[in-house]
């Protein structure tokens, strides 16, 4: 079954990538998780956009990602979340969460798949995550978790 990928996939390509793929994974877990579309030649014109697009949000190479590390990591990033009176957290912190966050704290928008969080964030304070810029390059962010009122 030949795809067109609309998203990074591991071990198979990124974004606008046509692969050629087993019928079953293309049907079964590609497609109605919305990482591909089916190959045609109508598509051809949509993989121009999808590239475009995934060039403007890319770490366009090592200088670029050392750029944009420095700009995270001189962030104060804050997430208000729902806690007990203890401190302990209603739930987890995730990946989604931390990069809305960053965004919101005045950073460029970074994609859930790259923030790496080492064990589930579960308490208020300041906690450090990761994340993942490019192979050479990871930034280490400090989130205060700080409770709603």
């Amino acid at each position: 079954m030949k795809l067109i990928l609309t998203a990074a996939v591991d071990n198979l390509g990124t974004a606008g990538d046509v692969v050629e793929v087993k019928d079953g994974y293309g049907r079964n877990y590609l497609v109605p998780r919305g990482f591909a579309v089916r190959w045609s030649r109508g598509g051809e014109k949509q993989i121009e956009g999808i590239k475009r697009s995934r060039d403007a949000r890319e770490i366009r190479g090592l200088d670029h990602a050392q750029e944009v590390r420095q700009q995270i990591e001189g962030l104060t990033v804050e997430l208000p979340v729902r806690a007990g009176s203890t401190g302990k957290l209603f739930g987890a912190v995730t990946a989604a969460d931390i990069s809305g966050a960053i965004k919101k704290a005045g950073g460029p928008s970074v994609d859930k798949r790259s923030v790496e969080i080492g064990k589930p964030i579960r308490n208020l304070g300041t906690h450090t995550v990761g994340v993942k810029l490019h192979d050479a390059v990871t930034a280490h962010v400090p989130v205060t978790l700080v409770a709603q009122a």
